[in-house]
């Protein structure tokens, strides 16, 4: 999950699929468990919010039962407009029945008082409402909310049927308003020899950015022995990978070191999913974002031909191999392949042509960045 952009708004993770999932699957069942046995309830589904939070409790929902909608608009923006529209959608004789609305977020309760009304003079047997969200700082109603999913603060959500204007309903998990990003963060990728550390230290200048390289990052906590460096050394002494969890905390260390930074280029990290995933989430917390991941894209052949020409100079083992060289690169298409599909789905994945003079790679990517 990552920061998305909604017209004029940001909207910053908040709820996952998973813990959705959850939420909807106890109410369904606490619902059940409260039931006499053979009654068989109508679960009416308020519309628009909460037509994927109703499929999905009624799929839960293991009993007979019977689903009808209706529909009232009070949003208009992010506001509570208290201007409750007329109630359509019950053509069901409720005469007799166990009634159960549907609610996917109360917060005012001017709406819901509004339906509750209506039903309650229907004849029915029992009425008892069931909500996804419930914001109990902002409830003014004197209204009894039988089952509550979760209670959250009192912020702009939208995602799983809630929306922004109109739009955000599709989205499988719920994302909440926050301020807009100020910095602009990207991820430089590029196999071995592409002028990773070249074109970095051009960005860094051009537009005011922290470059963050992990070798750097690990070489100065080892050096100066800090309790990550420490720790990280111990693994390595091992012969053992560096758990992802020390590797991210020494690089969050870094960004706060630069808070009042425009942004960070990000240079050999992350490397698998799982750390793209932590990366978004510091960076979400903060009200930032991962805006591009920028891959310099060059023919392995002119890698190869690059690298054992900078190995008669560099003194580095590993650049006078071809074998060695050619795995390297193996490694690199691996991970790269792993991390683009993860940066793709969000449309931040920039292949860049890495073959050309300094000046010209540059270019291309500033026309990138330019962009973001």
């Amino acid at each position: 999950m990552s920061i998305i952009r909604l017209q004029d708004l940001y909207f910053k993770p908040y709820i996952n699929k998973v813990e959705i999932k959850a939420i909807v699957k106890h109410l369904a069942e606490q619902v059940k468990a409260e039931l006499p046995k053979g009654e068989v309830p109508i679960f009416v589904g308020i519309l628009n919010g909460c037509f994927l939070f109703a499929a999905d409790f009624i799929r839960e929902y293991n009993g007979d039962c019977e689903v009808s909608f209706v529909k009232l608009a009070s949003y208009q923006g992010t506001k509570t407009s208290e201007n409750v529209k007329q109630l359509v959608g019950i053509n069901e004789d409720l005469t007799g029945r166990t009634v159960i609305i549907l609610e996917d977020i109360i917060d005012t309760g001017t709406t819901l008082q509004e339906i509750y009304n209506i039903f309650r003079h229907q004849n029915v047997k029992q009425l008892k409402v069931a909500t996804l969200f419930f914001k109990p700082d902002v409830f003014r109603k004197e209204l009894p909310i039988d089952y509550i999913g979760k209670s959250i603060d009192d912020k702009f959500i939208v995602g799983y049927g809630l929306d922004y204007n109109g739009l955000g309903r599709n989205y499988p998990e719920i994302f909440q308003l926050t301020t807009t990003p100020k910095m602009k963060n990207i991820v430089l990728f590029g196999p071995p020899g592409a002028g990773k550390g070249t074109q970095a230290a051009f960005l860094k200048d051009m537009y005011n950015l922290v470059h963050i390289s992990t070798g750097d990052v690990f070489r100065f906590n080892i050096k100066n022995q800090t309790e990550l460096g420490l720790l990280a050394k111990k693994y390595m002494d091992e012969g053992d990978l560096v758990p992802d969890e020390v590797t991210i905390n020494m690089l969050k260390a870094e960004v706060e070191k630069n808070a009042d930074a425009q942004g960070f280029i990000f240079d050999g990290f992350p490397r698998t999913q799982s750390q793209a995933e932590a990366l978004d989430a510091f960076l979400n917390d903060k009200g930032e974002q991962i805006n591009a991941m920028i891959a310099l894209e060059v023919p392995e052949d002119i890698l190869v031909t690059r690298l054992l020409e900078r190995g008669k100079t560099s003194g580095r083992t590993d650049d006078t191999d071809e074998v060695k060289i050619r795995n390297r690169f193996n490694e690199y298409n691996t991970k790269t392949a792993i991390l683009k599909d993860y940066f793709d789905v969000q449309n931040k994945y920039f292949g860049i042509d890495g073959v050309g003079s300094i000046e010209d790679i540059t270019k291309r990517i500033s026309k990138v960045f330019d962009q973001l």
